[in-house]
């Protein structure tokens, strides 16, 4: 054997080993009170005033500007730096206009949390949730989705996605499934695409696997592409593998090399153990009502949740899982008729969020599965045009979280009375990326990669506060 082909051959058997090694035993900073995340986003821009903080001030100031009220100081500097800058006055006025709040809210559970009647299932389960009311980013557009996910601004190029690090922090539990599994459609290219799952310097195979929401065909891209049996299919794989490791010998430091090779393996393990796992038809008819199967408006984004579930329990460790822009392709970016828009994309989460919780909770997985219910940003307090809605609004809005070792019952910070700016217990999005990886045994500061510096803004600090 020539030194070159010996000294790749022993290269690729170590990586082997490490990765087999990392799933099997884990990398934890410290210990872990989580396995794994169940990471719920809505994309478009979740109103936090008609959701989780609610503002009573909004009704009784309606109609008036926001300059005509008390609270006028919220229009300081960092409303100015807003896109609004470049409307006329007389738009301005109709966007600083206060749009009371378009549903009632009520105090629920022994914790009296207020959430809105949109969400009446998950007001059911509301001393389970640890609210955060005082998120804040700086995209004014919705390429927070990407910064949602990365901590940086689209301007500043593409970053690791929270999945990538916790699975480059973690490996894997299941050696048949990917340790990152992505459900629904993601956001669209032009907004981050696939930046919001991917691993960026990580490496390729950090990155998400996507999966098809359809129960029946979940893996499109991994299906052989005729019919044939096991044994030709197998074969068939035996010989690619004899292909693909020429190319690890003759390309032993390609990292999209191993990535492919890799992802050719996993590919054809994943074609029996997936298709089990989206199989729902073993589930009890109350599980499946649980989810909102059986009714038209909730079943795929229930069937997404339901299959998140039983992806955890088969060892996955990040479940990323989007809603909106299946619906009709704006999701909850409610410029205008804001109240037709929430009430129906609430009606379609709300049942199956509360039952993922519930079934989570008597399945004994609540406590090591972490749920985070996210969105880019929140609405403004003021009406945008003359069709009641309101427009992007990254200076305070809520994130939702539940289990994996969090206190239950609880509301973090706070916004301004007209839910404008994050004024208590300000958290910058990262502070949501490092109390996952602190649930998950992983401490943000210590993750970094050779030749890649991370700034504070990528690092964030734990919400030790809704810890438990």
């Amino acid at each position: 054997m020539r030194r070159r082909t010996f000294l790749a051959d022993v290269g690729m058997g170590m990586t082997g080993l490490a990765v087999s090694a990392i799933g099997a035993r884990g990398a934890e900073h410290h210990a872990a009170k989580a396995k794994h995340v169940i990471w719920i986003f809505l994309e478009g821009g979740l109103s936090h005033l008609e959701s989780f903080d609610p503002k009573p001030e909004l009704n009784k100031w309606a109609g008036k500007t926001i300059a005509e009220t008390p609270h006028k100081g919220v229009l300081d500097a960092p409303f100015t730096k807003q896109n609004v800058v470049e409307f006329t006055a007389n738009e301005r006025k109709l966007m600083t206009t206060v749009l009371p709040l378009q549903v009632g809210f009520r105090k629920h559970g022994q914790s009296g949390m207020e959430i809105a009647d949109w969400f009446p299932h998950m007001a059911g389960v509301v001393d389970e949730l640890a609210v955060v009311r005082s998120v804040w980013t700086t995209d004014n557009d919705h390429a927070a989705q990407l910064q949602f996910h990365t901590g940086r601004h689209i301007f500043q190029g593409y970053f690791p996605s929270i999945g990538s690090w916790v699975h480059y922090g973690l490996g894997t539990l299941n050696e048949d499934l990917p340790s990152f599994v992505v459900l629904g459609p993601p956001t669209p290219p032009h907004l981050g695409g696939s930046g919001t799952y991917g691993a960026n310097y990580l490496g390729p195979r950090h990155n998400g696997v996507p999966f098809a929401s359809d129960p029946d065909r979940p893996l499109t891209y991994a299906a052989p592409e005729m019919e044939m049996s096991a044994a030709e299919q197998k074969r068939q794989f035996a010989f690619i593998g004899e292909l693909n490791s020429l190319d690890a010998v003759e390309y032993p430091t390609d990292e999209a090399v191993r990535a492919r090779i890799k992802s050719y393996e996993l590919a054809y393990r994943m074609q029996s153990a997936v298709p089990e796992v989206f199989r729902h038809s073993g589930e009890t008819a109350e599980t499946r009502k649980l989810y909102g199967l059986e009714q038209e408006n909730t079943r795929p984004f229930g069937q997404d949740l339901l299959s998140a579930r039983r992806l955890v329990e088969g060892g996955v460790r990040f479940v990323q899982v989007f809603h909106g822009y299946r619906t009709d392709g704006n999701g909850w970016d409610s410029h205008t008729e804001l109240k037709k828009n929430h009430a129906r994309l609430s009606g379609e989460v709300d049942g199956p969020i509360a039952g993922l919780i519930l079934d989570l909770k008597r399945r004994g997985l609540l406590d090591e599965t972490l749920i985070v219910i996210g969105t880019e940003f929140g609405r403004t307090p003021g009406v945008e045009g003359q069709r009641e809605g309101r427009d992007h609004h990254p200076f305070g809005f809520s994130v939702v979280m539940a289990g994996g070792g969090l206190k239950r019952g609880v509301v973090h910070g706070a916004t301004d009375a007209l839910g404008f700016h994050a004024v208590e217990n300000r958290h910058y999005v990262t502070d949501i990326h490092a109390t996952v990886l602190h649930q998950l045994g992983l401490d943000s500061r210590r993750l970094s990669v050779p030749g890649h510096q991370r700034l504070e803004m990528d690092i964030g600090a734990p919400i030790r506060d809704i810890i438990a």
